[in-house]
């Protein structure tokens, strides 16, 4: 099968040969010729499957033979996506398969100003993409309207879930009009999303193109064991020793991708980085660096770097394991695209062993030891009966704390609505951990230190109606000494008793 087989519009045909599309990937080769019936469909397909176009190229031949005119503030065809990066490269996308139509687009994402995007929607677009906290903010200002959609594309459903857009994403279907045709996306199927497709979805045909939950043959993938504090001397040490060409690196949080990329440019390998905290000029100039070949390695969070083209990634290097084992999976995914190799190395400290047997799990198949490295510790899996030591996670003579492994990010679990660091608490500042990548909204959860609160520094009462006893009097009035606060009660106490026997 080829493209000409599809029957697709002729500027459509001419635009996609001009891209150098010859031949139809699977899921564009199941997939299209449903969505031009009028379909629903479910897909299921891993990053870099081609679906982009799976969905674009029917959407463009609907519209170039249906032409008419969207409504003021209104669109006829919807994609909501979860990341700016990624509705600016769907927009993308169908700029180019669309070229030769004279069809309008819109993009609406936060963290740029909203005065251009409602300009752009009081004329009505046939196409906008979108992603939902802004999408909802206009929607409430009554800037854009939905009740003439005719084509709805959920796209990344599972990390939209992951992010906790799941709210937001019901609240927008509840303002679609129940006479259209309705396309979900997603790399897994987890319950959430098969209960979502459920009640979204009207007689669809499912695509799935490769096994849920496998990883791609060609990527060579390998495991390094090492320490935690070795890992950025591991890092440095491949890039210098191996020949890796273009590589792409995940952290799990935000910090993290700053102090890697830091240590990399003080040692002078070309890298820069993208997550949450960086405004959106700053991510985009990032990212155009990496694509020209400026910059030899990209620092990414999961979250910056979902749905985002990569071209002619060589390596994948997962500096930190992911808690979610589906992450892995689009993670590496970035590499061995378009038939090329790949591969995908993974460091793991002695905390992450057992995320790396749950991410084997996950792909039904064991990740290869590499040993071979100075680096390399031949410390055992980490059991989840086995206490951290002092320091992480329970202060000795302080009560003790509970068991502490990984700390899960907001990221992962899909709380939190803030994409800003958690603040420091008094004299917790320097032992607390650094800022997680966030997820748009106002939730404030605080950072678990694995000590209860009654037995945190800074904070010696014990429980209601106990009296302190002396050496713990004598430890917060050192305390009250060295951070300028008022001397404990029972000092003042004392003083006082002192002075009336005088």
């Amino acid at each position: 099968m080829d493209f000409q087989t599809l029957k697709l519009a002729k500027p459509i045909q001419t635009a996609i040969l001009n891209l150098g599309y010859t031949i139809p990937t699977p899921i564009q080769a199941q997939a299209i010729p449903p969505l031009q019936e009028g379909r629903d469909l479910l897909g299921i397909a891993q990053t870099g499957t081609g679906k982009t176009a799976a969905f674009a190229l029917p959407i463009l031949d609907r519209l170039h033979r249906d032409r008419r005119r969207a409504r003021p503030k209104g669109t006829r065809v919807l994609i909501l996506t979860p990341t700016r990066e990624l509705a600016s490269q769907i927009d993308a996308s169908f700029r180019d398969y669309g070229k030769g139509l004279t069809l309008s687009r819109g993009v609406i994402f936060g963290g740029v100003g909203q005065n251009p995007q409602v300009r752009t929607m009081s004329r009505g677009v046939d196409i906008l993409t979108a992603t939902p906290g802004r999408l909802l903010d206009l929607m409430s200002q009554g800037h854009v309207r939905l009740d003439s959609v005719e084509v709805f594309v959920l796209d990344e459903a599972d990390r939209m879930l992951d992010m906790g857009f799941i709210h937001d994403i019901r609240r927008v279907i509840a303002t679609l009009p129940a006479k259209r045709q309705t396309l979900l996306f997603s790399a897994t199927m987890p319950p959430e999303i098969a209960e979502l497709a459920a009640g979204l979805l009207s007689d669809p045909i499912r695509v799935e193109v490769t096994p849920q939950a496998t990883t791609v043959e060609r990527i060579d993938q390998k495991v390094l064991y090492v320490a935690k504090a070795d890992k950025r001397r591991l890092l440095q040490n491949l890039l210098e020793q191996h020949p890796i060409p273009r590589a792409l690196v995940f952290t799990r949080t935000k910090h993290g991708a700053d102090q890697v990329t830091k240590h990399l440019e003080k040692n002078a390998i070309s890298a820069t980085c993208i997550h949450g905290n960086k405004s959106q000029g700053a991510r985009e100039r990032a990212l155009v660096s990496f694509r020209n070949h400026e910059v030899r390695v990209l620092v990414a969070t999961d979250i910056a770097a979902r749905g985002i083209d990569f071209p002619a990634v060589s390596h994948v290097i997962n500096f930190d394991l992911p808690h979610e084992p589906e992450s892995y999976v689009h993670r590496i995914g970035r590499t061995a695209r378009a038939g090329a190799e790949g591969a995908a190395i993974s460091f793991c400290d002695p905390e992450e062993r057992s995320l790396l047997r749950d991410i084997e799990r996950c792909i039904r198949q064991s990740v290869p030891v590499d040993a071979a490295h100075p680096f390399h510790t031949d410390a055992g899996p980490a059991s989840p009966a086995t206490k951290t030591p002092a320091g992480r996670g329970s202060r000795p003579g302080r009560g003790g704390g509970r068991v502490a492994g990984p700390t899960r990010t907001r990221e992962e679990v899909g709380r939190g609505r803030g994409d800003r660091p958690q603040a420091s608490r008094g004299n917790q500042a320097a032992a607390s951990p650094p800022a997680r990548e966030g997820t748009p909204g106002n939730t404030r959860d605080k950072v678990r230190t694995g000590v209860p609160s009654s037995d945190r520094e800074g904070n010696s009462a014990g429980p209601r109606g106990h009296r302190p006893t002396r050496a713990a009097t004598s430890r917060s009035s050192m305390g009250s000494a060295s951070t300028g606060n008022r001397p404990a009660a029972n000092t003042r106490n004392i003083e006082g008793k002192s002075r009336r026997q005088k």
